[in-house]
This record gives structure tokens, sequence and C-alpha cells, in this order.
């Protein structure tokens, strides 16, 4: 009998009134599923909060406890409404406080552009008590780790580079793969087929997707799993389902 996949998970939670409001559009979380995935890192859960300190924490606290990981993004900067540091220590119980090692970085910093290292600013040099430290490549401003959260910035490409920096310490389990196959043909028309495989194939999930272009209806049906071989064969089956009901597969960038 083959080895059962190891499954590692994660959550995200993007904080931040802009995001709920509509006025930023998160770019962040695209980002972080496919990068998580790519270290065998599945992620099962997003929340998007407010810069509410008791909201921040209930969703910090049940997120560590049913994930391996949970990401952070937002509320790290200068400014009064970057509550995110207070919060994470709230959550943990741990005192916050300026950290020698972030208080170094930002004079180092700001020494060499030449700015004015003010009060608001030395704000992003507190974190959590015993807090391990996320290096910024970008802004240099750090984020943290407290166990099993990670907290960075709000600014893509900051998190993005955070998220990098910080990569190597995750351990991943098996990676998910993933096919897509397209379709002209109405769900409705592939409901009964597709959900006869799914229960023929329990360990790959199937997702049904419709579209509507150039006056035609039609499916994307996207098939993930950690097992290849059960994967590829899932996919031929859609795929003689498809054609059977006199519809020709088209390939996808899974």
């Amino acid at each position: 009998m083959p080895d059962q996949p190891t499954t590692v998970t994660a959550a995200v939670i993007i904080i931040g009134d802009e995001i709920l409001s509509g006025r930023t559009k998160d770019q962040n979380l695209g980002f972080l599923a496919e990068a998580l995935n790519e270290v065998g890192v599945q992620l099962r859960e997003c929340r998007v909060v407010a810069d509410v300190e008791t909201e921040i924490v209930a969703a910090v606290n049940e997120l560590r406890r049913r994930f391996d990981y949970v990401f952070t993004t937002g509320g790290i900067g200068p400014t009064h409404d970057d509550i995110t540091a207070d919060s994470i220590g709230a959550a943990f119980g741990l005192k916050v406080d300026y950290n020698p090692a972030a208080v170094a970085i930002l004079e180092g910093h700001y020494a060499h552009t030449g700015a004015e290292l003010n009060q608001s600013r030395m704000r992003m040099a507190r974190t959590p008590a015993g807090a391990a430290l996320v290096e910024n490549p970008v802004s240099k401003a750090p984020g943290f780790r407290v166990e099993n959260v990670y907290v960075m910035a709000g600014i893509p490409a900051i998190c993005q580079a955070m998220f990098h920096s910080l990569k190597h310490e995750l351990v991943g389990g098996d990676p998910v793969h993933s096919v897509a196959i397209a379709v002209h043909l109405a769900e409705g028309t592939l409901a009964k087929g597709l959900g006869a495989l799914q229960d023929k194939y329990p360990d790959v999930s199937m997702g049904s997707y419709p579209f509507y272009r150039d006056g035609r209806f039609g499916a994307s049906i996207v098939a993930r799993s950690q097992a290849p071989d059960r994967l590829a064969a899932a996919a031929d089956d859609i795929r003689r389902l498809m054609r059977d009901l006199d519809g020709e597969p088209i390939e996808q960038d899974g």
C-alpha cells in the first residue's frame, strides 16, 4: 500500500480596514496560496479582519490551533492604526516592547538613508517578547514570528520579500498538483458524471467553474491531488466523460 501523503496546512489573516472598505485591493492572498503550495503547505483558510484588536486576537488564537502555520499581512507600519504587533502580543499573552535587534536594523537603515528615525518609525521595532524577526529586504523594518504565527507587511512587494526570507523555515508536506480542463458543455450536463467521478476518486478534489464566452456556456473542471498518479487517472476519466457527452476537452494551465 503506498504511503499516505503528508499534509501541512496554513491560514492567512489579512488585516486592515482599507481592505474591507474596498479602497485597497488585496494582492497577497493569491501570491501566498501559490508560494505556500510550492513548499508543500496547503492554504486552507483566509480571513479578512478589521483593525480591531479583539477581532485580530480571536482570529489568531482560533487559526493557530487549527493549522500548522498562520500568516498575517498588514498593520505593522508606523501609524496609530498599525496594531498587529500589540494584537499578536495579546493573543499569546506576551508583553510588546522595542526589540533590540529590530531597533538596530532601523537605526542602521535610517542612518544610511539620512531620513529621521522618529518616534512613529520606531513603532516598527516593537514586537512581542521573544519573537524571532523576519527579514525585510525592501524597506528593512522587519516582520516577526511567534511560535507558528508569521507577521508580515501588507504592501505586496514587501510581503513577498518577507515570505521569501522566511520560507526556508517552513517544513512542508507533499505539494498539491492540479489539472484544469475546460469544455463547451453546461454544468448541468456534466454534473451527474462528474459526481460519479468524485466518488470514484475521493483523494482527488474536483471543482467545476462555469463560464460564458462568445455566446456559449461552458465549464472548467479543476482536479487537485497530492497523488500524481491518481490525478492523471482522474483527468483521463474527466476527458472521457466530456467526449462521451459530445464535448471536446480544452487543456488549461492548472
